[in-house]
């Protein structure tokens, strides 16, 4: 039995350097030749160099598929490093945008919500009075107001509105109330204007608020 492992190691080796010989050299053929023939005297250390190689080959490739596991995992990884990247200048960007905006709000005037004397306002007129002069109390009371004329009764107003139906569900609680003269009056910019000057924008107000 042991010279039958001993021939089968001689052909391994004779096999093995049959297929290396063609590419070595006379001095390095020589060398392998000697290798050889102390193998085969020793078949052991050829069996533990063979074992030996076998555990190296399987190191390798458990080296090769971590390799390639960490080489996937940094491919990831740089995959999202990029998607945070394009979020962090999104984020940039929008900073810039509201640093600007909030530039421009500081830079813009303070305007007063109860300064009813730019744009387009409503009152409610409840009457025309000829003797009667309130209008030392229209400065003191900005949802109080009139008109006084020469030679024409005092316009009484109530209330103040920048919304033409909240104006108009006011002069229907003064007309419950008994004011049945009670009737809306536009103005823009302080100016007492025709209603047919400001419908359209009216109008236009109750189709957006009903979408």
């Amino acid at each position: 039995m042991k010279k039958v492992i001993v021939l089968l190691l001689c052909l391994l080796c004779v096999s093995v350097s049959t297929q290396t010989f063609a590419q070595l050299s006379k001095k390095e053929k020589k060398e392998w030749k000697k290798k050889a023939k102390e193998f085969s005297k020793n078949p052991a250390n050829l069996k533990q160099l063979t074992e030996d190689k076998a555990t190296a080959d399987e190191q390798v490739s458990s080296l090769n598929t971590k390799v390639t596991q960490m080489q996937s995992s940094i491919s990831d990884k740089d995959a999202k490093i990029a998607e945070l990247e394009n979020e962090l200048q999104q984020m940039r960007g929008q900073l810039t945008a509201t640093k600007a905006e909030l530039a421009q709000l500081k830079e813009s005037p303070v305007v007063n919500p109860m300064d009813f004397s730019k744009g387009i306002v409503f009152k409610v007129q409840v009457g025309a009075f000829k003797n009667k002069d309130l209008a030392k109390y229209f400065d003191n009371n900005p949802n109080f107001g009139g008109e006084a004329r020469d030679g024409e009764p005092q316009k009484i107003t109530i209330g103040i509105f920048r919304d033409y139906w909240e104006a108009d569900t006011f002069k229907k609680y003064m007309r419950d109330m008994g004011v049945k003269d009670a009737w809306i009056v536009p103005y823009r910019d302080g100016q007492r204007v025709e209603i047919k000057d400001v419908l359209e924008g009216v109008i236009n107000d109750k189709a957006a608020s009903t979408k």
